[in-house]
């Protein structure tokens, strides 16, 4: 006889959900079950998911809390879901997203399929040109402040299917388990770091901020990254006003402007005369303020664009420091190009959109520390100018080897 369930989910759905899971990789959760370790016993693993799930048996474990450092001081709390729940989460978010991503503004960029921190930025830079202040905001803490009554309106609002409803629930208040074991209650925010979290804060933002800036502000061209935000005014006191707006707005549904990385700037360039104390700003990992720029009849002037910011800068230089090269002497240059290219190839691609030539001294950087680890390594080559030559006449002979060198950031070879 066949078994019936209250819900219905499909085996495949299940399937596709492990697939993905285990294509994002990622770390155990509290139960230490590897990706690897629940691929052992893969089909009985999958069974017990969908069985569970499927008759409504299915409760989440704990969320292993993990303190990350941010790029800019202090430390972000990661909730690491255990490999089973990731799975979970994914099957939910493959029935649910296809639900609420119809509905999302073109100008909502973050954990989207078909968008990218690069599209927001191409699109603040060309309104940048044409309009004269920004207002860019940033939201304190948004993954922790959600509130989940308003988020299960919401959400109930965009499913019918009462299995995605009840675990969306027990996903929101499962606890954390901190490092030393405690085991603390959550009442609020939806944890960075699970699958559904970013949905689900999109669905969050996106009646909180994005509809609200539709409907009330519609001469307002805005873009949105999750928690970063930028929306363009023509005039200043426009700008003031709609802070004051959004202060107001976010307050109404438990979140916070965070007012020390909120700020009004002025797009300054040649045609645009006037003075204002702000005229930067941070956005995605870029830098927007005047800069040189060349038109095509080689005519110098001042435009506002982004380059890599100082911040990104700093991060990347850190990373390479800890990658300790100089210690890796057992290593030739082929498996140290092995190691970390894949690294370099994704800051070249994402930092050498706008301005590359901003990005150029970290790559030098770069070459600086293997010039380190061939002192180290080769004992006729201790002298600095020694590494520089032979490192230089590699890099000449074989472009390819490192993501950097072939982009021409080649070390001087003598």
């Amino acid at each position: 006889m066949q078994e019936t369930k209250p819900f219905s989910i499909s085996k495949r759905a299940v399937m596709i959900a492990y697939e993905k899971v285990k294509a994002n990789k990622g770390t155990y959760g509290v139960d230490e079950q590897s990706i690897k370790d629940f691929k052992d016993n893969l089909e009985n693993n999958l069974y017990k998911i969908w069985n569970r799930m499927s008759s409504g048996s299915y409760f989440p474990k704990p969320v292993k809390a993990v303190a990350i450092p941010k790029k800019n001081g202090g430390t972000r709390i990661l909730g690491i879901p255990t490999v089973e729940d990731r799975i979970a989460q994914m099957i939910a978010k493959l029935y649910f997203e296809s639900q609420v991503e119809p509905m999302f503004y073109e100008d909502s960029y973050g954990y989207r399929p078909y968008k990218s921190a690069i599209q927001a930025i191409e699109k603040t830079r060309t309104r940048c040109w044409r309009k004269n202040w920004v207002l860019e905001f940033d939201i304190k803490g948004l993954f922790d402040n959600i509130r989940h009554d308003y988020l299960m309106k919401m959400v109930k609002r965009h499913t019918k299917e009462e299995w995605i409803i009840l675990y969306i629930q027990r996903w929101l208040t499962a606890p954390f388990q901190m490092e030393d074991g405690t085991i603390i209650p959550r009442i609020s925010g939806t944890p960075q770091g699970g699958v559904i979290s970013p949905v689900l804060a999109n669905l969050f933002l996106h009646y909180v901020f994005d509809d609200f800036m539709v409907k009330e502000f519609k001469t307002i061209q805005w873009a949105r990254y999750a928690d970063d935000g930028i929306a363009h005014c023509v005039s200043l006191k426009q700008a003031k006003y709609l802070q004051k707006r959004l202060q107001e707005r976010f307050k109404q549904f438990g979140l916070q402007l965070n007012l020390e990385k909120t700020k009004i700037v002025y797009c300054k360039d040649d045609d645009r005369k006037g003075n204002y104390s702000n005229i930067s700003f941070d956005f995605l990992g870029y830098t927007f303020k005047p800069r040189g720029a060349k038109n095509k009849y080689g005519k110098y002037f001042t435009s506002f664009l982004p380059a890599i910011a100082e911040k990104a800068k700093k991060a990347i230089r850190k990373e390479v420091r800890s990658w300790r090269l100089q210690l890796k002497v057992d290593k030739d240059l082929w498996d140290i190009a092995k190691m970390f290219n894949k690294k370099i190839q994704g800051w070249i691609n994402y930092y050498t959109h706008f301005y590359k030539s901003e990005m150029y001294g970290v790559l030098r950087y770069i070459n600086n520390s293997l010039v380190k680890w061939v002192r180290r390594k080769y004992k006729k080559r201790k002298h600095k100018r020694r590494a520089e030559y032979w490192l230089g006449s590699i890099a000449l002979r074989d472009r390819n080897l490192f993501a950097h060198w072939k982009i021409g950031i080649l070390p001087t070879a003598g």
